[in-house]
């Protein structure tokens, strides 16, 4: 089991499974949000414990795919855990522990600020590379 929270702990979940995937987003609103690593998760693994109503949500315009959910209380981005697909991605940099899964992509390269460096080796697509 895979624990998950926002930075006060009004929020939190569960994954019963590791994540499919990782990627970084470099689009101008996932670095203001402040949530640029994200991990893939299949809804079924996903579960809510807590805070739903804590939740608030800013609506994604083309060509981003993704609303965004928030912590109301802390601000913490927590990726889009409202999700209705199949999976969704989830903030990273919200999970509570550690998990075996590398970054495997960089999308929206060409919002990337020239003083940020990626240093791996993933591949690297212009824009959503997900169309």
């Amino acid at each position: 089991m895979i624990k998950g929270s926002c930075c006060c702990g009004a929020i939190q979940f569960e994954l019963s499974e590791q994540p499919g995937m990782m990627g970084t987003c470099h689009c101008s609103r996932c670095r203001k949000v402040g949530a640029s690593h994200l991990v893939f998760v299949k809804a079924e693994s996903f579960k809510l414990s807590r805070g739903l109503d804590k939740i608030s949500t800013f609506k994604a315009e083309p060509p981003y795919k993704y609303d965004r959910c928030f912590c109301s209380v802390c601000g913490t981005s927590l990726g889009e855990v409202l999700s209705k697909g199949d999976s969704f991605p989830v903030a990273a940099n919200c999970l509570d522990g550690d998990i075996d899964i590398e970054n495997q992509f960089h999308e929206f390269v060409s919002e990337k600020p020239s003083w940020l460096k990626i240093g791996d080796k993933a591949k690297q697509f212009e824009e959503h590379p997900f169309k």
